[in-house]
Order: C-alpha cells, then structure tokens, then sequence
C-alpha cells in the first residue's frame, strides 16, 4: 500500500503473560501513531497509540510476573482482590465525588435504571454450563447512560468467554489501555477471574475445566508522552 494506516494494528501471539505485556509495550513504542491526549500537560510529547491484539496461549505459564511491573507486588495483589473479591466496591459514592464504579461492581452487581442489579458473572457460568460452546457468555461494563458523561469512564467494555475442549478461553475488550503503567495489571487480575470462572465451572460439571487461552483487545493501547523519561529504563 502507498499510504500507511492512521492506527496501527498490532497482532501478537505470545506464551505467558510476561512475554506478551513486553512484547505489546515494545510494539506500541516502536509502531505506535503519535497522537495528544485528554490528560496531557503543556509541554508533553504525544503519546504513542496503537490499536492491540494480543493472544496469550497460557497466561498462568511461567514467567508469569514480569520483573518490570508498575507499583509492586503488593499494588499488585490488591488490584487483584479488588477486581476478583471488590475490596473497594465500598469505595464507589460519586454523589460524594469518590469512585464512579469498579470492575467488580460492574460485573457483579451490574444495576439498571429500573432498579435491578444482576450479577454477570452467575449468568456467564450458568451460561457456560448448559452450553459449554455457546457464544453467549459475556459481561459488559459500559453504561451508557451514565458512562458517556464521567470524568474516568470505564476502560473494559466486556469479557467474552467460551469453552474448547474443556478449557476455558477468555476475551477482554478495551476501549483504551495505559500500555506501560496499567495493562500487566489489567492482565493479571482479568486472568485471576478468568480461573475463578473455571474454577466454578469445574465444579458445576464435576470436571476439570482449566484455563486456556486469553484474548487481550484494545482500541487504543498507548505510552503517554508524560513519562518518556521512565519508559527509557524498561
């Protein structure tokens, strides 16, 4: 082609975790449009964009923590609590201008306008259950009639989950990703639920269903200009 693409698309097909997160921040460094964003402060270069497709074949081989993770193992860990187990749902009071949701709200305790809640997560397994190959079994996370007019909207738009052989495979879609500082976490916890919902499904169908492969999908996959200077040292 004469021209190039406005957003790259980058395809990755990785083995673990590790080596998908770097992979992915490495190609949007190296492939990534640049581009303003919403959060940039006078002086900041443009970020670098893509748009990601990473395919992870078992995200719980090892390596599976990366020795260049943002925050710690300990930031870690309560990521994962707080998007598995929702230590911070209590967190959530915007009338008070704290959080607008978590992902485990989201998921778990999805209200309506009407004043129903459901629980995405029962659905999916139930889902999953009667029919281990249907390709119905997704949670979203979007609200629109909340989400379109908030300063933090939600990152993830839905997790989809099928079951080949067995093994269950999850997707999760993104509508933006912070590449360097937030994605590895992202990963991390998204596959902890992932186990969880295998976990369950074993026990409902008095079998082994193990983890397989995981999906990571971004719109906008990127290393914001702000921190360059720390990006220099992964």
């Amino acid at each position: 082609m004469s021209e190039s693409f406005d957003l790259p698309l980058v395809s990755i097909r990785a083995e673990n975790l590790a080596e998908g997160w770097e992979r992915a921040v490495l190609e949007c460094w190296e492939q990534g449009a640049r581009i303003e964003t919403q959060y940039d402060r006078e002086g900041d270069p443009p970020s670098r964009d893509v748009s990601l497709a990473l395919a992870i074949r078992d995200p719980f081989a090892e390596p599976r923590i990366h020795r260049a993770l943002p925050g710690g193992i300990y930031d870690l860990e309560v990521y994962r609590q707080e998007v598995v187990y929702g230590i911070h749902d209590h967190w959530i009071d915007p009338a008070a201008g704290k959080w607008q949701y978590t992902y485990h709200e989201r998921i778990e305790a999805y209200s309506l306008p009407d004043g129903r809640v459901i629980n995405q997560l029962d659905y999916v397994v139930d889902a999953l259950a009667e029919a281990p190959h249907t390709r119905r079994a997704q949670a979203v996370i979007w609200k629109v009639w909340e989400d379109a007019g908030i300063h933090d909207p939600a990152c993830l738009q839905r997790m989809w989950f099928r079951m080949y052989n067995d093994r269950l495979v999850m997707a999760c879609h993104m509508r933006s990703n912070d590449a360097f500082k937030a994605s590895y976490m992202n990963m991390y916890a998204f596959t902890e639920l992932q186990r969880m919902v295998a976990e369950r499904l074993s026990e409902r169908l008095g079998r082994e269903i193990r983890v397989g492969q995981y999906n990571h999908m971004v719109d906008s996959y990127h290393i914001y200009g702000s921190y360059f200077d720390e990006f220099d040292a992964f």
